[in-house]
């Protein structure tokens, strides 16, 4: 958080005040103090821009999967975003105009990273965040015109997501779990049969390392979609040429969505090969 701050300083115009709050967004109360921190620190009874950004990784099977690791992430991903803008709102209807930004994700429409892996706790939060974001559209015209809202749905971002979830399912623990990394790579087509616990734990870095390095979009690239998307008005913003084609592959063929021969059409054209 330091770090951030850091940064957001050293781009930012002088006289530019930059607050920081630790919370788990999945805690009401947290979330709560947090917006009175906002108040306080910034000597201000309003806001214009509220953006629902935090979200993990993980809780893949609902049928053989950690429930504890389901509800963790299904709370922080939708949750997060509900205590948020609850918390907020009225910061916001004292504003002039504002504008709430959802996070969601291109698994707010495809439910799914393949055939060969469950993603249903994560997908289901994302769903929610989407469906809520829609639903707020007629809400905020008739009863706070003034706020517009936006629902964000990224593809494959360059980010750390990955070891940052592990983190926070794991307890703060940043050690690999390798009979889980087996099972899973196993299940993706992957033989790891001979594979020594380090060599596991080296492909396991490989694949983070990869999935922020090898992204095709940026995290630099998708918060200027955001905010370009943000400043246009638009309700709906896809980030990332991945999320173009899934959005257009989805709509066109919703029955085919989730058969092997589509997830092989958008490897092929989508840009997902890690």
């Amino acid at each position: 958080m330091s770090e951030t701050k850091r940064l957001c300083l050293s781009q930012a115009r002088q006289g530019t005040r930059v607050a920081t709050f630790v919370a788990d967004v999945s805690i009401e109360d947290q979330v709560l103090a947090f917006a009175d921190a906002v108040r306080r620190d910034l000597d201000t009874d309003h806001i214009h821009l509220l953006f629902n950004n935090a979200g993990i990784g993980g809780g893949g099977g609902f049928v053989d999967g950690s429930r504890a690791e389901w509800e963790r992430t299904f709370s922080v991903c939708w949750y997060g975003v509900y205590f948020c803008t609850r918390a907020f709102l009225p910061l916001l209807q004292k504003a002039n105009e504002g504008h709430i930004i959802n996070t969601s994700s291109v698994n707010g429409f495809w439910a799914s990273l393949g055939s060969g892996r469950p993603h249903t706790a994560y997908c289901a939060a994302k769903f929610a965040v989407k469906g809520f974001t829609e639903a707020l559209i007629t809400d905020l015209s008739l009863n706070a015109p003034h706020i517009k809202c936006s629902v964000v749905m990224p593809g494959h971002i360059g980010t750390d997501i990955p070891t940052n979830s592990r983190k926070i399912l794991r307890g703060g623990d940043t050690t690999i779990d390798i009979s889980a990394a087996r099972k899973r790579l196993a299940a993706q087509g992957i033989d790891v049969a001979g594979d020594s616990d380090d060599q596991i734990r080296a492909r396991v870095e490989e694949l983070e390392r990869r999935f922020r390095e090898g992204a095709p979009t940026s995290a630099a690239e998708a918060a200027t979609i955001i905010l370009d998307g943000v400043k246009a008005q638009k309700w709906r913003i896809l980030v990332g040429k991945d999320a173009e084609f899934l959005d257009d592959r989805v709509r066109a063929a919703p029955e085919e969505a989730y058969s092997p021969e589509f997830y092989e059409a958008f490897r092929a054209g989508g840009g997902w090969r890690l």
